[in-house]
This record gives C-alpha cells, sequence and structure tokens, in this order.
C-alpha cells in the first residue's frame, strides 16, 4: 500500500517536471525565434534613453520689431549612463577635451542623485571640440553630442545690462524654484530681463525617446515630443536710439580720456525715456560686458577680466549707480524757494563769488552780481542757491526732494536697483550720531553732501518737469507675446505720484532750464543752433575719490517734451563738457537729426515707433 502511494506521488512529480521543462522551451523559442533581433541588439549594449530637447527661449524685439535677443543652434555634450554610472576614466578624459576641471563634470553627475538620467555637461561647444570627441568616440562611451538652442545676444555688448545673460541653474536657485518645475542642469535668466522674464520666456521642454549604443551613438529615434518655444518681449527700447547713445558714450569716453586729460573717465550711465508714460527708450552703463560669454560657462579668462576691471562692468550703473546730482538738484532747490515764497521770480540777490555766512562759493570763483532767478538757474549760479538752502532749511529741502521721487525706489522692473539718499537730519543722528550744521543745508541745495541719485532717478524728475508734475514707474516691456503672435500680457502706463505745485512755479522752473541750452547757459556752447527746442540742466559732482563727476539732464522739444534723457560720466569733469554733448547725439537720434541718406523723416510721438 505504502509502496503504491510512493509511485502515484513519482508521476505527480515526473508530470509536473516535464510541465515546467516544456514552458521553458516554448519561452526559450520564443525569445530566440520571435524577438531575437531585439533582444540581440539589447544584448550589445543598445539601450533606449530619454534625451531631454531644450526649449528656444523667446526672442526680445525692439518697439519698431527689430530682433535684439534670439537663439541659435549650438552643440551641446551630454552624458548618458548606458548601463550604470559613468566611469571616472571617461569624465576624465571628456574633462581634458573640453577644459574643464573632473570634478566639475563629477558635480554635475551627482546632482542626478544616481537617477542615471542624461546630464548636460557644456553647452555652446566649437566644431573642433566636436570633431575630437568623434575621433575618440571608443574611448568616450555614454558622451552624446547634441544640437540644442543657444542664446544668441545679436548684438554682443549692446543693451547687456537690459537683457542680461542665461546659464545653468545653481543649486540655491534650485532649491528656490525645484517646486516650479527647474531641473539640475536647466538653462535660466541671471540678470536684467532674461531673470525677471524667466518663466515666461523659457517655454517647455521637449524629449526625445531614442536608442543608443555601448558608445552613446543614436541608433533610432523612437519617440519625440517637441519642445515648446517660450513667450517672446516686445521691448520699448528703440533700437536707433539704444545704438546712438551707446556710440555716443563710448566716443565721447574716449575723447575726455584723450583730449581732455580725464584719464579715469571711463565709466558713464544714460537713461532715455518717454516723459508721457515712463517707456524706457534706451538704457546705457559702461563699461559692459558680452553676455554671450556666458553662454556653455564663462571661461576662467573672461571672467577674470570681467572681474577684475576697476570699473564695475556687471554693474548696471544707470539704476544702480548712487552719485551727488549736483547742480541737477537745484531743479528741486528752486521748485521749493518759489512754491513756498522764500523767492521771488524779481527777486535779485547779490552774487560776489562767495556766500557771506559761510565761505562757500562758485566754481573757479567766478562772480555774478546781481542775479535773478531764471537767471541763477541758467547759469548755476552757487550762492545764489546757497541762499534758497539758507532759507529754506533742510528739513524743507527733504520735503520737495522727496515729492519729486527721490530717496525711493523708481519701481523699474530690473533687479540691483538703488533709492538713492535725500539729505536729512534724522540719517546723520543715525549714522554719525551728530548733529545737523548749516553748512550741511548749503551742500544739499546744490546736490552735494549727504545728496545721492541714480541716473534713473534724474532722468525721472527731469520727466515729470516735463509732464506738468506726473510721476510714473519706469518700464522696459511693453507687450508679452505668445509664439502665435497672441498678445499674453501687455503693460501701461502707470502713475505713481504726482508733484503737488503750481503751474507758475512749473513754468519758471521750465524757463530757466530752456536758457541753460542758449547763449550765455551753461549748455549753451553745446546747444546754440540745435533745431529741437531743448530744455537741460547741467551738474558737476564733487568726488572725493578723483576728478568730478558730469551730469546733464534734459528733455525736449520744450514745447511738447517726447524725449527724456539723463546722463552722468564718472571723473568726467564739469558736466557741459563730460555729459551734455552725449546728451545731444541721443537728441539727434531720437529726431533723426543724424539720418544717413536716403533714410525717411521720422520723428517721435508718444504711442507710436520712432
Amino acid at each position: 500500500m505504502l509502496a503504491k502511494r510512493f509511485g502515484h506521488r513519482l508521476d505527480v512529480l515526473g508530470l509536473l517536471v516535464i510541465f515546467v521543462f516544456v514552458a521553458l522551451v516554448t519561452r526559450l523559442g520564443y525569445l530566440q525565434v520571435v524577438q531575437g533581433s531585439y533582444y540581440g541588439r539589447l544584448a550589445d549594449g543598445n539601450r533606449i534613453k530619454l534625451i531631454p530637447i531644450m526649449a528656444p527661449r523667446g526672442t526680445f524685439y525692439d518697439r519698431n520689431g527689430v530682433p535684439l535677443v534670439s537663439n541659435r543652434p549650438g552643440f551641446t555634450v551630454t552624458l548618458v549612463p548606458i548601463s550604470g554610472p559613468v566611469s571616472d576614466e571617461v569624465i576624465t578624459k571628456l574633462a581634458g577635451i573640453l577644459g574643464m576641471k573632473p570634478a566639475e563634470i563629477k558635480a554635475k553627475v551627482d546632482k542626478q542623485q544616481g537617477s542615471f538620467e542624461p546630464v548636460h555637461v557644456k553647452a555652446d561647444i566649437g566644431p573642433d571640440v566636436v570633431t575630437k570627441i568623434e575621433e575618440r568616440r571608443s574611448e568616450l562611451p555614454g558622451v552624446v553630442i547634441e544640437i540644442q538652442p543657444v542664446r544668441n545676444y545679436i548684438n554682443n555688448e549692446l543693451g547687456a545690462h537690459i537683457f542680461g545673460y542665461v546659464s545653468e541653474i545653481s543649486d540655491a536657485e534650485l532649491e528656490k524654484r525645484k517646486a516650479e518645475g527647474y531641473k539640475p542642469g536647466d538653462i535660466v535668466g541671471k540678470f536684467g530681463l532674461e531673470k525677471v522674464y524667466d518663466k515666461a520666456i523659457r517655454g517647455m521642454p521637449g524629449g526625445g525617446q531614442v536608442e543608443v549604443d555601448v558608445n552613446g551613438r543614436a541608433v533610432q529615434v523612437l519617440g519625440k515630443r517637441e519642445a515648446v518655444p517660450g513667450d517672446n518681449l516686445v521691448l520699448t527700447l528703440d533700437f536707433r536710439i539704444q545704438k546712438a547713445a551707446e556710440e555716443a558714450i563710448d566716443e565721447h569716453l574716449k575723447y575726455l580720456q584723450t583730449k581732455l586729460g580725464n584719464v579715469n573717465a571711463k565709466s558713464a550711465a544714460a537713461v532715455v525715456m518717454n516723459p508721457k508714460t515712463g517707456e524706457i527708450l534706451a538704457m546705457v552703463s559702461r563699461p559692459a560686458f558680452n553676455p554671450n560669454l556666458f553662454n556653455g560657462g564663462i571661461s576662467a579668462k573672461d571672467w577674470k577680466a570681467i572681474n577684475d576691471n576697476p570699473f564695475h562692468p556687471m554693474d548696471n550703473k544707470a539704476i544702480s549707480g548712487e552719485y551727488p546730482p549736483g547742480s541737477t538738484f537745484k531743479i528741486v532747490t528752486g521748485t521749493a524757494a518759489l512754491e513756498l515764497g522764500k523767492v521771488t521770480p524779481e527777486e535779485k540777490i547779490l552774487d560776489t563769488g562767495h556766500h557771506w555766512l559761510i565761505p562757500k562759493g562758485n566754481a573757479m570763483g567766478e562772480a555774478l552780481g546781481w542775479i535773478s532767478f531764471q537767471e541763477a538757474l541758467s547759469k548755476s549760479d552757487n550762492v545764489y542757491f546757497y541762499e534758497m538752502g539758507n532759507r529754506l532749511g533742510i528739513d524743507n529741502l527733504e520735503k520737495y526732494a522727496r515729492m519729486f521721487g527721490l530717496g525711493a525706489y523708481t519701481g523699474i522692473n530690473l533687479p540691483g536697483e538703488s533709492d538713492g539718499l535725500v539729505a536729512n537730519r534724522r540719517y546723520k543722528e543715525k549714522v554719525y550720531g551728530e548733529d545737523w550744521y548749516l553748512s550741511e543745508t548749503f551742500d544739499a541745495a546744490i546736490g552735494q553732501g549727504f545728496q545721492l541719485a541714480t541716473p534713473l532717478q534724474m532722468a525721472v524728475v527731469m520727466s515729470e518737469v516735463a509732464n506738468g508734475g506726473h510721476r510714473y514707474r519706469p518700464y522696459l516691456v511693453s507687450r508679452i507675446v505668445s509664439k502665435t503672435g497672441e498678445t499674453v500680457k501687455e503693460f501701461a502706463p502707470e502713475e505713481t505720484g504726482n508733484i503737488k505745485i503750481s503751474d507758475r512755479t512749473m513754468n519758471l522752473i521750465r524757463a530757466g532750464l530752456r536758457d541753460v541750452g542758449m547763449e550765455g547757459g551753461t549748455a549753451g556752447y553745446i546747444f546754440t543752433g540745435f533745431p529741437i527746442s531743448m530744455a537741460g540742466k547741467t551738474g558737476t559732482a564733487e568726488n572725493p575719490h578723483g576728478d568730478d563727476h558730469g551730469w546733464f539732464v534734459a528733455y525736449a522739444p520744450f514745447e511738447d517734451p517726447r524725449v527724456a534723457v539723463a546722463v552722468v560720466v564718472e571723473q568726467g569733469g564739469f558736466g557741459s563738457d563730460a555729459a551734455a554733448p552725449i546728451a545731444r547725439k541721443i537728441f539727434e537720434a531720437a529726431f533723426n537729426l543724424n539720418q544717413k541718406p536716403g533714410e525717411g523723416a521720422r520723428v517721435y510721438r508718444p504711442g507710436t515707433a520712432l
């Protein structure tokens, strides 16, 4: 009985063994016959990988549709792990070809945290590097060369401080923006408009499902999701005015250095805006940098040249440079004195070259004798405005400076703006622990001492005079437009303040500023005979670290202001010599006075293209 039961179990076990054997043979036959070629490729080391496709960033256009920032195709080196982490040997060889340190590449790989995802190593490599990689292909398994969009700043340095630049996202940025969909290796805006509008212009990346062999060569594309380009920006800038302003500054700086002996006149800034809207038509800062150098990572040599420059090329001096406004501040002092009845337009004050209370006087000891308000403003007489400061007191000067918007951010949508400083008792007490002195009021009245302003702030001040007291937020982007041409967002003028003064006072200020560019005015020899009526103010700001800074602020035409300008030249000397000639060339471009034969005459009007 026991033997019979045992024999039955053997039969069952035998049948089970036969069944398993048949199943294995059947499966083996299926794999070898039906899918033999597929698994044969995999056995040779082929792998399917998802290769990210970078989205082209949106294009920047000027107000007339001229492209200023675009994209171009470029070669990008990517590491694609085949069957495990890329070996240190491959990383070392690749680093040698790319001119990088192995640790740099290793750090990029480590950021993927063992995900075995493709890693962008370096963008925008040259054809010579591509050739070297292809020649050593067998030694570099997993190294892939892709064609990806590369940012193209069409005119190199032109507008660099406005546009900014792009580079690979940093660890700190990634930590902050991971929730927004940013990933290691992403290219992001680091500065300027590229940074401010990064989310709108970066687009949506695509991806390709690619079969690669053991050397990283693509065997076939199995699937593809196209990248979606980012939205475009239509700027308020006018390319012609921007170009003219940059060329004017470059030429005049060279002239100041070589002809007038201002050897350190190597930094300057200019702002050109529409006083009726706040639109920025041009913005320049010197020295500048070429944002194309940052594509693919800036070289140590190029970074050293920028970083070691004592005149700070990366600073946008138009919005971050803080300078004593010098005699341009007399616009504020004069407004306060007239509005508060501290002086009448007819009253004459005796200028003997020095004030009678404190021994402060005019440049070079010049004495103008009996002088009225309009003449004092047009000739920029210090003694007259010292007396205005004496009559007003520092508190009234502070009140009217803040009314004009000084000592506060303009609100322009660019990173790095400074708010300047309005001289006041509280500041001195807080910083120095000292009482206020009358001599400091005298300094404040002519834009010296504690007073500090940015070129953008002074452009806003001049715009307020030009438009009747309205303060508009300066802006650089008029529209965000989709790739199909639809307007995604539009930006309109935004009034942020108003100077509450009488028309009589405003007209008296304007009359004095109009005379600045006429014979006898401080900029008369620059603007006498200029075909467009203009109102302006020169300024020379004392600089304890070198030569004086030169200022010029202006608007034109006088009867219907459409363009306001502020120019400062560091260590350029008198404003009439250093800054006014630059402003003249800017006006020439804005009003087509320097047009070439065959160009149609176009005059700028608010809301229209120049």
